[in-house]
């Protein structure tokens, strides 16, 4: 009962969103519409097209279908509710904020250790190749796959539990796009010092350790394609981690920006950031992938050509 009197004073949030000049919405709403529209159908291709080709069948193509399902996922819990801000009320309900909360952070770092999973497949398939095939067992990938899927989501419920317990008492004002842990810290009348122990220490280790692991299988990579003597087997070898390199490079390097400062440096500059992990990351993706990649294009074009209308016979 306590808990419900202390929490009853704010039962909804003000998202302040990206601007907040009323002849800047529709242009706004426009913008991540379109945006929303790529990211879903262009994930949905790479799905498609790696489900409908046998020769995509590999272990690296399954990983990167599930990444393409947790990007739409990932996207669809933030940009609806940024294009509904745009054009009517910025308030969403407490529950509906921790719930967002909850699902940005699990699908975040599923995407995450996603990552580490494919930078292991081409560790494997770089560095000990005669035993590609035993070790990356279809039953191993669709354990990675799970544990990759699961882990994240403990990781948010702690962090969605704690939030729960802070005192939000006359402040309910969001200076940002999307519920988000720091900015919602900020708004609390009560003690966040153990909140924020937590976001420092666990949080932090497990942000950085999927990308400690990524680095660690990249050196291995380097080290390895560095002794191959054929200037075409490196180029080669290299040409299989470029797309996933620049994906990493993108997801990490604004997600560091946003998450390892303290709270009470967090400002709205942070935004631009935020956005580049959250929306921009997801929509590139599969551009990052497909342009760079033969055997994938090779399965789009099949793809959309069973799509296109047979011609009627003269």
């Amino acid at each position: 009962m306590e808990r419900l009197n202390q929490t009853s004073s704010v039962s909804e949030f003000i998202l302040l969103g990206l601007s907040s000049r009323p002849e800047d919405q529709k242009p706004l709403f426009s913008l991540f519409l379109i945006i929303y529209l790529v990211t879903i159908t262009g994930n949905l291709l790479i799905i498609l097209a790696i489900h409908s080709d046998p020769q995509l069948h590999t272990p690296m193509y399954f990983f990167l279908s599930f990444l393409s399902f947790t990007d739409i996922c990932f996207t669809t819990t933030i940009v609806p509710r940024m294009l509904v801000n745009f054009l009517s009320h910025k308030t969403i309900s407490y529950a509906g904020c921790l719930t967002q909360m909850y699902f940005i952070y699990a699908l975040g770092n599923t995407d995450s250790w996603l990552l580490v999973v494919m930078a292991f497949d081409r560790y494997v398939a770089i560095c000990d190749p005669f035993h590609y095939v035993t070790i990356m067992s279809h039953r191993r990938c669709v354990l990675l796959v799970a544990f990759s899927c699961s882990l994240p989501h403990f990781h948010s419920l702690l962090h969605t539990l704690l939030l729960n317990h802070l005192t939000f008492c006359d402040s309910n004002t969001i200076h940002h796009f999307l519920c988000d842990l720091s900015p919602l810290m900020k708004l609390s009348c009560s003690s966040t010092f153990v909140n924020e122990i937590v976001l420092m220490t666990e949080a932090s280790a497990f942000l950085v350790t999927p990308f400690l692991c990524i680095a660690f299988s990249y050196v291995r990579i380097l080290i390895t394609v560095l002794k191959i003597p054929s200037a075409a087997r490196k180029h080669k070898a290299f040409s299989t981690c470029g797309s996933h390199l620049t994906v990493v490079t993108l997801f990490y390097g604004s997600i560091f920006y946003v998450y390892l400062q303290p709270v009470s440096t967090y400002t709205v500059r942070d935004h631009v950031a935020t956005i580049v992990y959250t929306v921009l990351s997801s929509m590139l993706n599969p551009f990052i992938y497909s342009l760079r990649n033969k055997d994938l294009k090779q399965g789009l074009r099949k793809l959309l050509g069973r799509r296109k209308p047979q011609a009627a016979p003269s």
